[in-house]
């Protein structure tokens, strides 16, 4: 086998399409299979937004998202804005806010996420009847991608204002459903990578509306191939072999 076009750096770039796909298709399941409703029943996208982004950190019982590290999850919206959301949800009761910017969950807000969790058992399981299999494949191979990618953060020192590392490691109930491990840690995964492109436009010079703005060309693939060898490391912990069946794995699920 030539496992040359398996390396870490063009995996990193191959499962990124990859990995997006499968983890919209869980997540619009879960809107259109029940979240909808359930998040009417909380007061609506006004008071759950938040708690559905930052779910695999404040579902966990004391689980909080800091200020630098909220920042980099909303790192391409309007802070502004962002603020005003979260005014909002508070205002609701969903989320709770200290003083020095850190959110958490309240009871109420954790009670939604406990259905929110439910409820994505439920999509998944009919979104990927019959891929039992090949779920199960997948939720082990990212657990390794994922604990090597704490392992190398640690390495790497200050976290601050890293959005994987605001929402790693997912939280994982006793009991959680394969098809909820599998859409969390596709999600984690997806930050992972947003922070490599982040150091990688902002290396280039880039703001993230100047990065949002730039149109296809030469600059643009460049990022992109510097964003792939930034987020690379992880998949270190998975043979060449192990690579091509998670990329097939991915390729292969329904959504």
């Amino acid at each position: 086998m030539n496992t040359v076009e398996l390396a870490p750096h063009r995996v990193a770039g191959l499962l990124a399409p990859a990995v997006d796909r499968v983890f919209r298709a869980g997540m619009l399941a879960g809107r259109d299979g029940g979240g909808a409703e359930l998040s009417q029943r909380y007061g609506g996208v006004t008071a759950t937004g938040f708690l559905v982004d930052l779910r695999t950190r404040l579902a966990a019982p004391g689980g909080t998202v800091d200020g630098p590290g909220f920042a980099a999850i909303t790192r391409y919206q309007d802070p502004v804005a962002c603020r005003r959301t979260v005014d909002k949800q508070v205002a609701h009761g969903m989320l709770h806010r200290r003083p020095d910017g850190a959110l958490s969950a309240t009871e109420r807000g954790a009670a939604f996420l406990t259905e929110l969790y439910q409820v994505h058992a439920e999509v998944t399981e009919e979104l990927w009847a019959g891929q039992d299999e090949r779920v199960l494949r997948l939720v082990a191979a990212l657990g390794r991608v994922l604990a090597y990618a704490l392992v190398l953060a640690d390495e790497e020192g200050d976290q601050t204002g890293s959005a994987f590392a605001a929402l790693a490691p997912p939280y994982e109930p006793d009991g959680a459903a394969a098809g909820v491990l599998l859409l969390n840690r596709l999600g984690t995964l997806r930050y992972h990578r947003a922070d490599a492109h982040a150091a990688a436009w902002t290396a280039a010079g880039h703001t993230a509306s100047s990065i949002a703005a730039l149109p296809p060309g030469p600059e643009r693939v460049a990022i992109e191939l510097e964003t792939d060898r930034r987020a690379a490391g992880p998949y270190a912990a998975l043979g060449a072999d192990e690579r091509l069946t998670m990329l097939a794995d991915l390729a292969a699920l329904p959504g």
